[in-house]
């Protein structure tokens, strides 16, 4: 699962009036040092926290933030910054050392060490519980079912994502309406408009220099043509449920037929010549330098060329798409988990999970992202546009908002500076997507074998990809590597050791 999360250093800022209340579940959670969970009554609590930021720098011990959460919470906050550049590092050093903070952010909560102290009862199961924490719950379902481990128990919080509205392809609207097209809806449709964005000239400057679009490929998979893949074969990760049983999609005929499409399309020059070494950097410069005419990112991130573009050309409009073939991605609900270890004594580990709960609120959410009204943000018509006081305080959902965070489903709607009218279209968009997407059925799935070769057998198969794409190798190199790869020990064994693993989730379910 592809699981690639873009790094924003602005404060981004969200709609007040998209994070409403649900079944009266944002009424403030009493003080955590208040009551008799591990604290005496009006003693603040003591909570250590390691987590990552993703501001320039992380908030200090005095920050504004961190003092008034301490004040509502009655807590004592100590809290351990790693930047997400070494967050992997600092993680396994962590938990080696059998010194683990009371709250400990899982980045990857299935990573061979995090299973391995899961089976040693290391962590607080904290299933029989979570009804108690009625903020929490409001997470959606898949938050909590895709980070259970493989005995079906929740051994952390999620930290929350949407389901829907990640990565997908964009096109630009207005390119479309220039030539009178219409939205694609299938694979075929869209490669007809690539080939008129490329042949028309949509931007009419009377020169050919348009790219249909700004895809492109890295040694570990298929990168920003992963989603275009996936509407072959209808699954959001590489793993395909058919007739209750995993299939790897590399030994389906519909990722033949993905790879003939981006064949056809490089060699019409509707991709980049440079699929295989641009970065994405340079594919959003070339979006906004009016280049290209689609990309994959998040419907929300569709704003960031059209805000730059819209500076010389008010028409300039990314539209998000909501499926093609069909076909829309929903994605897992969580990036990570806090896990409480059992080196916590029950108690305080209660006051803990109402300490998160809090967080999950509205009142926690919005001090914890957007900091105190009129002083970190002003407000107008339900929007929040940050002062200059709140980056110069650390005040952002990037720096203690990767605690705190209410969950909102329209979280992948609003960029800062975005008008209304996008707005609203993004939020219809994510609510057409969510009717029909379709997730990865192989979330937190272990398989012993994959952990050891899986890396290098992913490899050689987008190698191979790569070369069928740009041309080095004809389409029947695929066919015969794919007959190879039915029968490859590894694969085999890599496929049997994920249908059980899925077998006995599914069991545990039960």
């Amino acid at each position: 699962m592809n699981k690639k999360a873009s790094v924003v250093v602005a404060s981004t800022l969200l709609v007040s009036s998209l994070l409403s209340a649900c079944s009266g579940g944002d009424k403030p959670v009493p003080a955590a040092g208040s009551g008799s969970g591990g604290a005496t009554p009006g003693k603040p609590l003591d909570i250590s926290i390691m987590t990552m930021y993703y501001t320039p720098e992380p908030p200090g011990p005095d920050n504004v933030i961190v003092k008034e959460i301490e004040k509502r919470t009655n807590t004592k906050l100590k809290i351990t910054w790693v930047s997400p550049n070494n967050y992997a590092d600092k993680i396994n050093v962590t938990l080696a050392s059998g010194d683990i903070p009371d709250l400990i952010l899982l980045d990857d909560p299935f990573s061979a060490q995090v299973r391995g102290m899961v089976a040693q009862g290391a962590f607080w199961d904290m299933t029989p519980i979570l009804k108690d924490y009625p903020n929490l719950m409001q997470y959606p379902k898949e938050s909590w079912e895709n980070t259970k481990q493989a005995d079906g128990k929740n051994y952390g919080i999620p930290r929350p994502r949407p389901t829907d509205g990640g990565g997908f392809p964009y096109l630009r609207k207005d390119w479309l309406d220039a030539l009178k097209l219409d939205v694609p809806k299938t694979t075929d449709d869209l490669y007809n408009v690539l080939k008129a964005f490329v042949e028309k000239d949509p931007d009419g400057n009377g020169k050919n220099d348009t790219i249909g679009y700004i895809g492109f490929v890295d040694q570990n998979g298929m990168a920003y043509f992963n989603q275009l893949q996936n509407t072959f074969t209808k699954v959001n990760g590489d793993w395909k449920l058919i007739d209750g049983k995993l299939v790897n999609v590399n030994v389906l005929p519909e990722v033949k037929d993905s790879l003939v499409w981006l064949n056809k399309a490089y060699k019409e020059k509707l991709i980049p010549e440079d699929v295989a070494v641009l970065k994405n950097t340079q594919a959003k410069d070339l979006l906004k330098a009016n280049r290209g005419g689609g990309f994959q990112d998040t419907v929300e991130a569709a704003w960031e060329p059209t805000e730059e573009l819209r500076k010389s050309n008010p028409k300039a409009d990314f539209l998000p798409l909501v499926s093609l073939n069909g076909y829309s991605n929903k994605d897992s609900g969580f990036f990570g988990m806090y896990a409480i270890p059992k080196s916590v004594p029950e108690a305080k580990m209660k006051q803990l999970m109402k300490f998160m709960d809090y967080g999950a609120s509205q009142e926690g959410s919005d001090l914890a992202s957007y900091g105190l009204k009129d002083v970190h943000y002003t407000e107008k018509d339900g929007i929040k546009t940050a002062t200059p006081q709140a980056q110069k305080d650390i005040v952002a959902q990037q720096a203690f908002g990767q605690i705190f965070l209410k969950y909102d489903p329209y979280l992948r709607a609003y960029r800062t500076g975005m008008p209304a009218d996008v707005l609203e279209r993004n939020k219809k968009i994510i609510d057409e997507k969510a009717k029909t997407s379709i997730g990865d059925p192989a979330i937190g799935l272990n398989s012993d074998t994959n952990t050891k070769v899986g890396t290098e057998l992913r490899k050689k198969i987008q190698d191979m990809k790569t070369k069928v794409i740009m041309g080095k190798e004809p389409i029947s190199a695929w066919d015969d590597y794919m007959a190879k790869l039915k029968v490859d020990p590894d694969m085999v064994k890599i496929t049997a050791e994920l249908n059980d693993a899925y077998q006995k989730k599914q069991s545990a379910k039960k």
